[in-house]
């Protein structure tokens, strides 16, 4: 298979080699729209010797041959990439978020449904990894009875890549409901097979903030030998791409959030996101509560509990880690493959529910800046 490539960052070039070129080792990225000349080379020496390379996707699409397009550039670029790929019915890898504003989704949405392409492949490997799937089918077979109540988590060990690289931009990002949260709220809504109707949020900055001068490095910096954030003397890559310091006065972002969220039966669920959380206290998962029983799982340690209410019994399910965002991104490139290849027809992972995704970070992130109640709606 040939594919194009648009934006070749670090994701998307994990999800080419670590995984779609497992399927078909003789996948070449034909053609490459990157600005970054090294992204090129990069390309190059991953495989793809004879990658030609272009200034716009228009370019691409019209010389080109191409079986499926893979979107990775940053965020805020997502929704017009998009627009772009979708009139040439090619399949579709678009990573997440869909979009980074209101006004990107809705026109998103539009393009969307005026050019009756359906082969896109949104980036959630959440939703499709082994423990997920085990937990939908334990809940669909009405095991713990009708889901009425979820209490979902998610305090993220490695929070410096939100405050010491290029994600501490929040003109990019749209901030930490976007970037973190619109996997969470992926999973639980397929698990759900419910709609979400209104969310009312809150975001706190409590921790990575300061007077540090903005554009800071730790490697400038006089406290780097003490400060427990540094990276100044780290010898691996980490030293370059979380090279600036949190606490100065541009890092950016929110360093914890929450939400809760009114389902169209009525029930809700309350959501909270941390990322000043280290080592052990890293934590990923949600409770789902039925009347017959609640069933717990967290993605670190791999294990399901079913506890049932009217009896002792608990039921305990052990699943392996897997690689890739706990193999979900092979699931997903199984899918996006599938399309490619016309094996399949049906997405895993579809763009209705990474617009349904994003409306919902947008609206929680319009109610933390409000104070109010905001309707998940697109009216």
């Amino acid at each position: 298979m040939n594919i194009g490539v648009i934006g070749y960052g670090t994701r998307i070039k994990g999800v080419i080699q670590n995984e779609l070129k497992k399927l078909d080792p003789h996948l070449q990225i034909a053609g490459l729209v990157d600005p970054d000349p090294a992204k090129h080379e990069e390309a190059r020496q991953a495989g793809s010797e004879q990658v030609r390379i272009f200034e716009t996707p228009e370019a691409m699409l019209a010389d080109m041959n191409l079986d499926g397009i893979i979107i990775g550039t940053r965020c805020s670029l997502h929704t017009s990439m998009a627009l772009k790929v979708l009139p040439s019915g090619l399949p579709l890898f678009l990573e997440k978020p869909v979009a980074t504003s209101l006004e990107d989704a809705l026109r998103l949405k539009r393009g969307y449904e005026s050019s009756g392409n359906r082969k896109m492949v949104v980036s959630f490997p959440l939703r499709v990894t082994t423990i997920v799937q085990w937990v939908k089918e334990i809940i669909d077979s009405g095991k713990i009875g009708t889901v009425e109540h979820v209490q979902a988590v998610n305090n993220v060990p490695y929070g410096n890549v939100y405050f010491q690289g290029w994600y501490r931009d929040e003109e990019e990002t749209g901030g930490l409901f976007l970037q973190k949260a619109t996997h969470d709220f992926d999973y639980i809504n397929y698990v759900l097979g419910m709609q979400p109707e209104s969310v009312a949020a809150m975001v706190s900055k409590q921790i990575f903030k300061g007077n540090k001068p903005a554009g800071l490095r730790c490697t400038e910096c006089g406290d780097n030998k003490t400060c427990p954030e540094s990276t100044a003397f780290r010898t691996d890559k980490l030293r370059e791409e979380w090279a600036y310091c949190c606490f100065a006065e541009d890092t950016g972002n929110e360093d914890s959030g929450s939400a809760l969220i009114r389902y169209d039966s009525g029930m809700h669920v309350s959501y909270s996101q941390n990322f000043f959380a280290r080592n052990q206290a890293a934590a990923r998962g949600a409770r789902f509560f039925g009347y017959k029983g609640t069933l717990e799982f967290d993605f670190y340690t791999g294990i399901i509990k079913v506890y049932m209410h009217h009896s002792t019994r608990v039921e305990t399910y052990e699943f392996g880690g897997g690689e890739g965002h706990f193999g979900g991104d092979a699931a997903l490139m199984r899918s996006f493959a599938g399309l490619m290849e016309g094996s399949s027809e049906k997405s895993v992972s579809p763009l209705e529910d990474g617009l349904v995704s994003a409306l919902l970070c947008l609206k929680a992130r319009e109610s933390a800046a409000t104070g109010t109640f905001q309707s998940v709606s697109w009216e």
